[in-house]
C-alpha cells in the first residue's frame, strides 16, 4: 500500500511539476512530460479508440500507463525491489473497478443498453445458428474474462520476473557463503544471470505497462465500435 501511495505521489508530482510553467521551447522536465503524454495519447488511445472519440479517454489511458509503469519499476529499486503489480489485488482492482465499468459505460452511453448488448452479444454478419455458440462466448469474454485476463497478464509477468530474480540472487548468495570451495565459483554465474535478468525484467516491466494501457484502450474502442 505504501508503494501504491508513493507511485501516486510520483506520477502526480511529475506532471504537476512539468506543467507548472509551460514554455513554447520546453525544458528537460517539460520535454520528458510531453513524451510521456504523447506516447499513450497517439500510440495507444488514438490507435485503439479512434480519432473521433479518443480524446476524452486520454487522461485515463495516460494515468493507467504511468501508474502501472511506476509500480512495475519499483521491482528494480534497491531496498524496495518489489513490483506492486506482483500482488494480484492491485491489477485486479484496476481492471475490475476502473477499466471494466468505463468501457461498458462508454458503450451504453453511445448505443443505449439494448443497442450495446446487441452489438456486443450478437456481432453483425454471423449466421443465426452460430449465435448459439458465439453469444455465450461473447458474454463470458466481455463481462467476466476480459477484465480478469487484463489483470492476470501484468500480475503473472511481474510475479514470475520477481521470482526469477530472487532465485538467481538467493542461489548465488547460498553458493558463495554456504557451499563448498568447489561450488563457490558457480555463485558468480548465478549473480551474472541475476544481473542479466534484471535488464530483461526492466524491459518486461515497460512492456507490461504498455500492454495494460493498450488492452484497456482496445476494450473501450471495441465498446464504441459500430460492429465487432
Amino acid at each position: 500500500m505504501l508503494l501504491v501511495l508513493c507511485s501516486v505521489v510520483i506520477v502526480a508530482g511529475f506532471f504537476l511539476l512539468a506543467s507548472r510553467r509551460l514554455k513554447i521551447v520546453p525544458g528537460r522536465v517539460q520535454f520528458a512530460a510531453e513524451l510521456a503524454y504523447e506516447f499513450p495519447r497517439n500510440t495507444i488511445a488514438r490507435e485503439q479508440i479512434g480519432t473521433g472519440e479518443f480524446r476524452r479517454f486520454v487522461p485515463l489511458i495516460l494515468a493507467l500507463f504511468s501508474f502501472v509503469l511506476v509500480n512495475n519499476l519499483f521491482g528494480l529499486i534497491p531496498v524496495l525491489q518489489f513490483p506492486t503489480m506482483a500482488r494480484i489485488g492491485f491489477p485486479l482492482a484496476l481492471a475490475v473497478l476502473v477499466v471494466y465499468p468505463v468501457y461498458h459505460y462508454a458503450g451504453v452511453r453511445k448505443y443505449g443498453v439494448g443497442g450495446y448488448l446487441k452489438r456486443t452479444l450478437f456481432p453483425a454478419g454471423a449466421p443465426k445458428p452460430v449465435y448459439l455458440l458465439l453469444t455465450p462466448i461473447e458474454l463470458a469474454l466481455k463481462f467476466a474474462l476480459d477484465p480478469a485476463l487484463l489483470a492476470i497478464r501484468v500480475f503473472a509477468a511481474m510475479f514470475a520476473g520477481h521470482l526469477i530474480l530472487m532465485v538467481f540472487t538467493v542461489s548465488g548468495e547460498f553458493l558463495l557463503l554456504h557451499a563448498g570451495a568447489v561450488a563457490k565459483p558457480v555463485s558468480l554465474v548465478s549473480f551474472a544471470f541475476a544481473i542479466l535478468m534484471t535488464f530483461v525484467e526492466a524491459l518486461i516491466q515497460v512492456i507490461q505497462a504498455y500492454v495494460f494501457a493498450l488492452l484497456s484502450a482496445n476494450y473501450i474502442g471495441a465498446a464504441l465500435a459500430g460492429e465487432h
